[in-house]
């Protein structure tokens, strides 16, 4: 029973608890999210990028690894052996006659061997794995550069849509207002017997469909929303304000080839892979020649475990070897090896190619759709501007009595249809810059 109480109370406090942080989000202010701010914070929780900067850091790690091969090693080894006696003496032993190991291989009954050993392999191939290495890590950062743009090319697409978006249903609920404060213009021009009925009745249809209207806008526009906070926020449905930045600027034609050359990162990408490729041929290459390998070994192999051995013996010295070998023959595998890699080489080739010609179709398309929508720009502003004042002149002649209802009616649908217009081109201009900066590499970082 008391067991009961206690989780009784403590299921009462979490229910406390949890209605205080329900209240506490409902009533803080929503997140100002500027575009820069969006990105920041898609990139802290996008897996995919997670992964393609885990193997960057990687592939960098690797290139350490490498370098770090070409210089000596050393180990402290230890060791103790064994062998069983066979009962004869023999006067290989620093002491005389001693007893002889069973095993011809080993050197006594007892033996204790504790060495400082440097070792150094010298080599093409060691040599050539450095590049390789570092022809990985530019591969692996042109592929990390590739899916932050990719990302960031994302996130821009869902902020100007979900910006798109707001500013239609507001588009729309001024069409709503108009509508409505249109419908009490025709109430009073009829109480006043200065308009007819079927006047109010159009007015009454107009102001439903806009409502309709307005209705289907702001669905559109907490979707867009909600789509984009699944990749700033942990819960979805945390509320926040978006903040439009003001249309860039397009560059000139020769800044954007020129930016291109240097930061496409596809292009990048293709370049080290075919860097790559060409020093896999290095590295089969270097089977034909030979390696070095330099030993140092410096400590104690002895019968006993001492610096010396009874009757003053010194156990500790050191030896030293070098080794040379020389490939001769391996039935032709190092040269199907290289054959093997020479493929690889050719295709990075064809591929390297193809990023090229791609990138050239797309910065040509690409720049020429931004040029025209920010061409049409001012024109999409000119129309909202004509079509506001004409449906202020068309109000002010139905009140006089100089225009149908129908007239009205017209005017508001041409006002909402170029206002709408204009906020689909500002997306569309925004969206096609967007394309042109994740092509040259100048997104925002």
């Amino acid at each position: 029973m008391r067991h009961f109480s206690i989780l009784l109370a403590a299921l009462t406090f979490l229910s406390y608890a949890g209605q205080n942080l329900v209240a506490q989000q409902a009533t803080a202010a929503p997140a100002a999210i500027t575009l820069d701010e969006a990105i920041a914070r898609a990139r802290r929780s996008e897996p995919a990028l997670a992964a393609a900067r885990a193997a960057s850091s990687n592939a960098a790690i690797d290139r350490s690894i490498a370098r770090a091969a070409l210089l000596p090693t050393v180990t402290y080894h230890n060791a103790y052996l064994f062998t069983q006696a066979n009962g004869s003496h023999n006067q290989a032993g620093p002491v005389g006659s001693q007893s002889s190991p069973r095993f011809i291989a080993n050197n006594a009954v007892h033996e204790y061997s504790s060495q400082a050993v440097v070792s150094e392999t010298i080599g093409l191939a060691q040599l050539n794995e450095v590049n390789r290495a570092a022809a990985a890590a530019a591969i692996a950062s042109a592929e990390l550069e590739i899916s932050r743009r990719g990302l960031t090319a994302t996130v821009v697409a869902l902020f100007y849509t979900a910006t798109t978006a707001r500013d239609k249903a507001a588009v729309e609920q001024r069409a709503a207002d108009e509508a409505t404060s249109f419908v009490k213009l025709t109430v009073q021009r009829e109480a006043q017997r200065e308009g007819a009925h079927a006047d109010v009745l159009k007015a009454e249809l107009t102001e439903q469909q806009r409502r309709r209207d307005l209705a289907d806008a702001v669905l559109a526009a907490e979707k867009a929303r909600v789509v984009l906070a699944v990749l700033l926020f942990p819960d979805p449905r945390t509320p926040y304000e978006m903040i439009s930045p003001a249309p860039a600027t397009l560059p000139t034609r020769a800044d954007v080839e020129a930016a291109a050359e240097s930061g496409n990162p596809e292009l990048q990408s293709a370049l080290a892979i075919l860097r790559s490729a060409n020093l896999n041929i290095k590295s089969a290459q270097a089977a034909y020649l030979p390696d070095l390998a330099l030993n140092y070994t410096y400590g104690i192999d002895a019968e006993q475990f001492a610096v010396n051995g009874p009757g003053g013996v010194r156990n500790l010295g050191y030896s030293a070897s070098a080794t040379l070998d020389i490939p001769v023959w391996d039935w032709f595998s190092t040269q199907h090896r290289i054959r093997q890699t020479q493929i690889l080489r050719d295709s990075a080739r064809v591929a390297l190619s193809s990023a090229q010609r791609t990138l050239i179709a797309q910065l040509d398309e690409s720049y020429n759709e931004a040029s025209l929508a920010q061409q049409q720009l001012a024109s999409l502003q000119v129309s909202v501007d004509t079509a506001r004042e004409s449906l202020r002149l068309t109000r002010l002649r139905y009140t006089a009595g100089e225009s149908t209802v129908l007239e009205v009616v017209d005017a508001e649908g041409t006002l909402t249809a170029a206002e709408i217009a204009q906020a689909d081109g500002t997306l569309r201009y925004q969206q096609a810059l967007a394309d042109l900066q994740l092509l040259t590499g100048t997104l925002p970082s």
